[in-house]
């Protein structure tokens, strides 16, 4: 594989979310992600489909497919940890203890392993082993109160805020420095990621500002939060929007003069009790023209200005194509690999393995015989695809 990280091995142990999400980066960039699934069989959870993303964010992995029920499956797996730097889990706090997986024991195996724990509350706290998702997290960091409009509930920001930017990015960036730090030391950690730390954690500018009295804790009533004239998004004639955003005083100048907008009230740039009023007339102005004609007005100066693009368009749009922002995969249009690097760089990894795919190369590669894995996929201890077969 390409990228910084090649050479660096990731035991991943399958599940849905976040952790997953930090797979990807780190394949992404290189490292090698062994993926251990379930043995296939059974009814299945349609929250597992859902959550399956066979083309972007379970690309570029290798999979095994093993009964972690059965204590020869676990045996299998810790040969894995004995070849493994990072190993990634993201359970609730104390299962891969109960299953035999726990930090001691893959640490007993291998000193150096840099364990990465991801969960939505951490792997303490009087809410430790409480079931929650993405938008539980961020509300609990102030992140999803911010959020919004101030007449209605707080708007959900998908899944970004806590799954992927609090959670698997967090727990990506953990691993790496924790590894980094044992190559060093010659002793691995755990990595406790928790996705309501980082979702605070990405709240540190807007704590930062509140402590300033810069910031009111309300929604939209700061200039980042959709109140400001300045920084929001419009609709266009024709029903689609576009967005603007000259925070600077230079910036704000040439928005006023690109539009010819010469009335005296917008002088005042952050006097927030005009903000109402000059939103509702920037509103009526954005109105008279369609998207396209604001595009050619504006975009490419430093008005801060851009269309908002749906995903069927993003991929299409000429600086994402320049850039190759997003790329094609077996028919699937997908993000590109970020963020570039200009001596290692990464590429785009292979698509998401069949489950069990490379179970016999990965049981060689730690030594089985031919004839341990044939008993170990006899007991049903490990499942074998080929084309679909698990007994070919």
């Amino acid at each position: 594989m390409a990228g910084p990280l090649a050479g660096v091995t990731v035991l991943e142990l399958a599940g849905i979310g976040p952790a997953p999400f930090a797979g990807m980066m780190l394949a992404d960039m290189g490292a090698d992600v062994v993926r251990v699934d379930r043995v296939p069989g059974g009814a299945g959870s349609a929250l597992d489909a859902l959550m399956r993303n066979d083309n972007a964010v379970d690309r570029g992995r290798r999979s095994i497919a093993v009964n972690m029920k059965d204590r020869r499956g676990i045996e299998t797996v810790l040969r894995l940890v004995e070849q493994t730097d990072i190993l990634i889990e993201g359970f609730r706090p104390g299962v891969t203890e109960k299953l035999g997986l726990g930090p001691d024991a893959c640490r007993a195996r291998n000193r150096k392993l840099v364990y990465g724990r991801m969960t939505g509350w951490g792997q303490s706290g009087p809410l430790a082993q409480a079931a929650g998702h993405d938008l539980n997290y961020i509300a609990l960091s102030g992140a999803l109160h911010a959020m919004g409009s101030k007449d209605r509930p707080p708007a959900p920001p998908l899944n970004l805020v806590g799954d992927y930017g609090g959670g698997g990015m967090l727990l990506a960036l953990g691993v790496v420095a924790a590894l980094f730090e044992a190559q060093r030391s010659g002793e691995g950690q755990v990595v406790d990621a928790a996705m309501s730390d980082g979702a605070a954690v990405l709240m540190a500018m807007m704590y930062g500002l509140k402590a300033k009295g810069f910031w009111r804790d309300e929604r939209e009533s700061n200039f980042l939060d959709g109140s400001a004239h300045f920084y929001s998004s419009y609709e266009c004639a024709d029903g689609r929007y576009v967005s603007i955003g000259p925070i600077e005083p230079q910036f704000y100048r040439q928005l006023l003069e690109t539009c010819g907008i010469d009335d005296p009230q917008f002088r005042d740039q952050w006097n927030s009790a005009e903000w109402p009023a000059l939103k509702a007339k920037l509103a009526a102005l954005f109105r008279m023209r369609t998207r396209d004609d604001w595009c050619a007005l504006l975009e490419g100066s430093d008005v801060c200005f851009a269309p908002v693009l749906s995903m069927a368009e993003a991929p299409r749009h000429p600086h994402n194509v320049a850039r190759g922002t997003f790329v094609e995969s077996q028919g699937v249009v997908q993000p590109a690999p970020a963020p570039r690097f200009d001596r290692t760089r990464s590429e785009l990894p292979s698509a998401a393995p069949v489950v069990g795919r490379d179970s016999i190369e990965l049981l060689k590669g730690v030594g089985h015989t031919e004839q341990q894995i044939e008993a170990l996929i006899d007991a049903g201890v490990v499942y074998r695809a080929d084309g679909g077969d698990a007994r070919c």
